[in-house]
């Protein structure tokens, strides 16, 4: 079972950060739950999605970056305590997929909203979506699953908040939303391309069997 999970685990440096074990010991010896933390991600992406719609300030964006980085700690977090803090429950692997699939639609279509794109937006959430689904597919038919990019989750969020930093900068002293609109298209052509890599590394590892 542990070799299964490891498996399928998405590989993050920051696992092995100091601040990052002692985070996740910490909330093991708490009453708060993995799935309690999975679902806070949800939270915070909503909050930077407001914030990018709501408030597209160069405040709103800083604020947005920050939002986005909480959600990925609690998306860091909530599988070490799970895992290396032994508090694996049955419904794990539901709060571990289907919150990230509602945080990375929140965010991404809310940044076509900001822009003024929202078919953009959607696309490229409905792209981001279907990165997952390849993943998962692959593992249904008894295969690894595959996190490579080359706009896997953690590469959509660093585009987005490093656009969110930029475009506060810019907001500022141009009043534009070039890094705004850049990062909403890379991130659909991005996830888009990322599903043709993995679907043809499923296909391949197919045919090698």
């Amino acid at each position: 079972m542990t070799e299964e999970i490891e498996k399928n685990r998405r590989p993050i440096e920051a696992r092995s950060a100091n601040w990052a074990q002692k985070s996740a010991q910490f909330l093991a010896n708490t009453n708060v739950t993995p799935n309690q933390i999975s679902v806070a991600s949800v939270f915070f992406a909503a909050a930077g999605a407001a914030l990018l719609m709501l408030y597209p300030t160069p405040a709103g964006l800083v604020g947005c970056a920050l939002a986005i980085q909480a959600r990925l700690i609690c998306n860091l977090l909530d599988g070490m305590v799970a895992v290396e803090g032994g508090k694996k429950s049955p419904l794990g692997q539901i709060y571990n997929e289907f919150p990230d699939r509602i945080a990375d639609s929140f965010l991404i279509v809310a940044l076509g909203y900001c822009i003024g794109m929202p078919a953009l937006g959607w696309f490229g959430a409905l792209a981001a979506a279907l990165t997952a689904y390849v993943r998962v597919f692959g593992g249904s038919l008894g295969l690894a699953q595959d996190f490579r990019g080359p706009m896997a989750k953690q590469h959509r969020m660093f585009v987005l908040t490093l656009a969110c930093v930029l475009g506060a900068a810019e907001l500022a002293f141009n009043a534009t939303q070039i890094a705004l609109v850049a990062a909403s298209i890379v991130i659909a052509v991005g996830s888009a391309l990322t599903c043709y890599t993995r679907t043809q590394a499923i296909a391949d590892q197919l045919q090698r069997a």
